[in-house]
């Protein structure tokens, strides 16, 4: 069995997907998406005005290290408005693997107030491919600890992102 485009996480109101579904017409009209949050630097089509579908990218790559955790909050605000307007969001990335499925756990931890290991399974069990990679599920655990807001002045954060930038210095 091959692995399909998108998957519903929130069946009519959140799916999670890849560049395929996020450029495909026809799958964005089927869905009725209204939203798309690109969590990478591809450009989709919807990302025009006239598109008539809001846009949020999130330009990171698809590595341990990348800092997608300070990026968090704003993307579920903007799945929460959507979804509370009554639109439909799409999630996606470049496979709609890892930096996508990363965002869509973040909104089920902050909405549902799950831990990381909940919302990964929630995510895993709509769409059996995905794959957190460590640094970030790290970083969904320590968006649990910033309590849904981590910002450049919060202890977690802070010490995490000190961490990250040693590790990357020492490559050097």
């Amino acid at each position: 069995m091959g692995w399909k485009n998108v998957d519903a996480i929130i069946e009519g109101r959140l799916y999670l997907g890849n560049i395929h579904a996020a450029r495909s017409s026809r799958s964005l009209s089927e869905r009725r998406i209204t939203h798309i949050i690109s969590v990478c630097s591809d450009p989709i089509p919807a990302e025009v005005p006239e598109s008539g579908i809001s846009h949020l990218r999130i330009s990171v790559e698809d590595v341990d290290f990348a800092d997608l955790l300070i990026h968090l909050p704003a993307a579920c605000h903007f799945i929460d408005q959507a979804i509370r307007s009554g639109g439909t969001v799409l999630v996606h990335c470049q496979q709609g693997l890892t930096r996508s499925a990363t965002v869509v756990a973040a909104y089920l931890m902050c909405t549902r107030r799950i831990d990381a290991t909940q919302a990964m399974s929630v995510v895993r069990a709509a769409r059996e491919q995905v794959w957190f990679n460590a640094g970030f599920q790290e970083q969904l655990v320590l968006f649990g600890l910033c309590r849904y807001q981590p910002t450049t002045t919060n202890p977690y954060y802070v010490g995490w992102r000190h961490k990250i930038d040693m590790h990357l210095a020492n490559q050097q």
